[in-house]
């Protein structure tokens, strides 16, 4: 068993305001995934410019704190809206849902459509590159957090993290820190280095992250508030499955059309 690496959430103070870990991850993210994007345009011609990006990053940003925290919400601890509905801001505490981000960020995409004139998969090809990034980062903040851990386990690298029960666990976060954040980047970076359908893109990262998602539930602790559901799966599957299946029938979209993109 491996000791779990106790670690102050709150990173550093400014004029007496603190600072959380979970929030500089998020921010680690946007920047992180604006610099890898910004770096695809500079070196191949997407039909944006660099202003667009800016914006269009601006409003991703937006849609997955909005989304994010209003998903979990709703998703996963409804009766707090209506028992304390001011959780719904405290967004440095944790508790972020990545459909809800999703559903968030696919609205933003749909007002950048009207800005730029732009087609809708041609803006979600564009940002999914870019997107595990922000995953993996948040899963950094959610094992600083102490938050999201797996189930007991007794392999040699399970920890027991802080307010559990005090039973070694998986530490899932890490798990998918490593397949949302760091292979999935890997593969969609490296697809999408040649010009591909319009749509294949978000198709694949829709299908890979559906799939890392769905298998990673496996090793990961499900809400206490809501447990596990049909079949016994939990709620990050459930939702996931209807993801995996977008994924394929864009795949299929695409490469029927092959509407290839500039």
């Amino acid at each position: 068993m491996l000791t779990y690496p106790a670690i102050d959430p709150v990173a550093f103070h400014i004029v007496g305001w603190p600072v959380h870990w979970y929030g500089l991850m998020y921010l680690v993210g946007f920047l992180g995934g604006w610099a890898v994007l910004s770096l695809r345009l500079r070196y191949s011609n997407r039909g944006f410019t660099q202003d667009q990006l800016s914006d269009i990053v601006f409003y991703t940003a937006l849609g997955v704190i909005i989304g994010g925290r209003l998903g979990y919400m709703l998703f996963y601890d409804l009766p707090a809206i209506f028992h304390k509905p001011m959780l719904i801001l405290k967004v440095w505490e944790g508790g972020m849902s990545f459909h809800g981000g999703l559903l968030g960020v696919l609205v933003a995409m749909w007002y950048c459509t009207r800005k730029f004139k732009k087609s809708f998969l041609e803006l979600t090809d564009l940002i999914a590159p870019g997107v595990p990034i922000g995953l993996g980062a948040g899963r950094i903040g959610n094992f600083i957090n102490g938050e999201l851990w797996g189930r007991v386990s007794d392999v040699p690298w399970a920890m027991v993290f802080p307010n559990s029960d005090g039973m070694p666990r998986h530490p899932s976060q890490l798990y998918e820190f490593f397949f949302e954040g760091v292979v999935l980047f890997t593969v969609l970076w490296i697809f999408s280095r040649k010009q591909r359908p319009v749509g294949a893109v978000s198709g694949l990262f829709a299908l890979l992250y559906g799939i890392f998602r769905f298998s990673i539930e496996f090793f990961r602790e499900p809400d206490v508030q809501i447990g596990y559901l049909t079949f016994g799966l939990t709620e990050g599957q459930l939702l996931s499955v209807p993801l995996a299946l977008v994924g394929v029938a864009l795949l299929w979209y695409a490469y029927r059309k092959k509407k290839v993109t500039a």
